[in-house]
């Protein structure tokens, strides 16, 4: 029998968020597969432990400092990246963060916070991918979205409005390309850090309760690399990955 096709092999995937949880774990697994890994986050000494790991097994990697809230600093990694490999088949739109907390609290900056990265974020990594992958003929955004873009929780409403926006954007950009390919991933409860920066003592330890039956990272790693593996006229629109003992 004859072995599958590889179709991450020499692909170059740019993944924001990748100095921990799900951006690290997929980033590790896709370079394990041969892909060119461009590690995109603001803590880079984490980054260039994980690029030098991956060197050490074998991989190939670049890490780069990146702030996801600022279109300069997204396209410049985009730029480092095109210009190191010569080409971008790929983005992980990754980043996000989490601070829960009850809308009556009032925690006006952290939803600020949510908008910037969670949508803002997104959409730079879009804006500074676009016309690259416009001239190339094709491309793939991939973009973590959250079972929180299906269901509404008590002191997640914000939370939940920016990842159902990440999955409207995402929906709508894939109406509108017929050669790019778009996904997006939507995680049930997963142990990272996200939400290490809740303010709120009740919210978090709702977050500790959810957390009692999580998944991996992964798990959801093993997703995008499913999504990012299929030939160029197959697109996985999204990925739904829940725990198989959790209702959430």
């Amino acid at each position: 029998m004859s072995n599958p096709i590889n179709h991450v092999e020499n692909k170059t995937v740019i993944i924001t968020g990748a100095s921990s949880g799900i951006g690290e774990a997929t980033a590790r697994l896709l370079a394990s597969r041969g892909a060119n890994v461009v590690l995109g986050a603001r803590r880079t000494e984490r980054l260039d432990e994980i690029a030098t790991e991956i060197e050490a097994a074998g991989g190939r990697a670049m890490a780069r400092s990146v702030d996801v809230t600022n279109a300069d600093s997204v396209e410049a990694l985009v730029y480092n990246a095109n210009n190191l490999y010569g080409r971008v088949d790929a983005i992980f739109n990754n980043a996000g963060v989490m601070p829960l907390a009850p809308m009556s609290a009032l925690k006006t900056d952290e939803w600020d916070n949510m908008i910037n990265v969670n949508i803002r974020g997104v959409l730079n990594g879009i804006a500074a991918v676009l016309p690259l992958f416009e001239q190339q003929g094709g491309g793939h955004v991939i973009n973590t979205a959250s079972i929180a873009a299906h269901n509404v929780y008590s002191s997640a409403a914000v939370y939940c409005g920016t990842k159902y926006a990440v999955w409207a954007i995402s929906e709508g950009l894939r109406q509108e390309s017929t050669n790019v390919r778009v996904t997006t991933i939507s995680p049930g409860v997963v142990e990272t850090e996200l939400g290490h920066d809740i303010s709120d003592p009740n919210s978090k330890e709702l977050l500790t309760q959810f957390r009692q039956v999580s998944l991996t990272p992964d798990a959801i790693a093993r997703a995008v690399l499913y999504a990012l593996d299929q030939p160029a006229d197959v697109d996985i629109n999204e990925v739904i990955v829940r725990p198989t003992a959790s209702a959430f």
